[in-house]
């Protein structure tokens, strides 16, 4: 069973990547890298620790304008927790590929997710709770976003 979860979730980021495809190189020469987030020393010494994400590959989609696919790693160190946000009109899929991480959609139940799990979050998705289980131990994500092109990624909630 998890076999097929994996298998599932592979085939899916294959497919998505396969799609985005305009020529036979492994990269195109007009994919891009966005920058990653960065916290300051000083906010991470009065706050608990976040996620960082690391851009794989940025293309626009050729065969649906407007589109652009967006891959990328998203780290939590231990005890990391994402503050609530949206990805704005974005689909998105998410692979556990290492650690467990527990999250939960705005009506949804809080569900936890371990290496190999995955799922998606339909266009204006409400992200409450997003959160790296352990202690001790890092976890990784594999995101891919489809996304209106120019869009930011990740909106954080404002602050109340």
């Amino acid at each position: 069973m998890i076999g097929m979860r994996i298998a599932g979730g592979l085939l899916a980021v294959a497919t998505l990547t396969a799609a985005t495809a305009c020529s036979t190189s492994n990269q195109p020469a007009h994919a891009t890298r966005p920058a990653a987030a960065v916290a300051s020393p000083a906010a991470m010494a009065s706050t608990p620790p976040t996620e960082t994400l690391e851009p794989l590959l940025q293309q626009a989609l050729p065969n649906v304008k407007g589109k652009t696919f967006t891959s990328a790693v998203v780290d939590f160190p231990p005890n990391a927790r994402a503050l609530p946000h949206r990805h704005g009109q974005a689909f998105v899929y998410a692979y556990v590929l290492e650690g467990t991480v527990r999250s939960q959609l705005e009506g949804k139940p809080v569900t936890t997710y371990h290496q190999g799990e995955n799922w998606v979050e339909q266009p204006g998705a409400h992200h409450l709770l997003t959160e790296n289980t352990s202690r001790t131990k890092r976890a990784k994500l594999l995101v891919v976003f489809v996304s209106n092109t120019g869009d930011k990624l990740k909106v954080d909630d404002p602050k109340s």
